[in-house]
């Protein structure tokens, strides 16, 4: 972990989303014939590990090596993946929680094993951790903003955890 005295933090909001239709995009078999016809369907190619891609209307956020979060409109993902694999609903079993300000990136190390404040961490990166013993999908969004998208069954300890270290690291500050 940077110290302290080496990250200027003024302050971070913990916002609970609203649910939204989620989906894991996955590929079993075929990846390149699946990634052309996902280009042809969307007009943008898959996401690198690491990474998100999209529109406005589709976004698709790459956590794992064949595996992918989508949000938005899943119309033509069916036809895309065909036989080579799967679109699963996931929405009713993940929480997404939005955590901006400049203190995002400080209070993610607390109870992290991910290096969250590296700036190659950037708008449009992504990563899957363990925060506070929870498996946690992240994403960011912009340089104040990082989205954490966390299994519904640990949401309220995990909110938990980063309201009360949130107070800690930062005089007061918590949502």
């Amino acid at each position: 972990m940077t110290p302290q005295e080496s990250v200027t933090v003024t302050d971070v909001t913990i916002t609970l989303l609203p649910a939204a239709p989620l989906h894991v995009f996955e590929i079993w078999s075929n990846p390149a014939a699946v990634a052309k016809r996902f280009k042809a369907a969307t007009g943008f190619e898959l996401p690198a590990t690491g990474t998100s891609g999209g529109s406005d209307a589709l976004r698709l956020i790459r956590f794992e090596p064949t595996v992918w979060l989508v949000e938005g409109d899943i119309s033509a993902l069916g036809d895309v993946l065909a036989d080579d694999g799967a679109l699963t609903a996931i929405g009713g079993g993940t929480v997404r929680i939005r955590l901006s300000g400049a203190g995002w990136r400080t209070l993610l190390m607390e109870g992290g094993v991910f290096n969250a404040e590296d700036p190659a961490f950037s708008a449009g990166c992504s990563a899957a951790t363990i925060i506070d013993h929870v498996n946690v999908r992240l994403h960011v969004v912009s340089e104040d903003v990082c989205d954490a998208y966390v299994p519904l069954s640990f949401s309220a300890d995990l909110l938990h955890f980063w309201k009360e270290a949130a107070l800690s690291l930062f005089e007061g500050v918590a949502s």
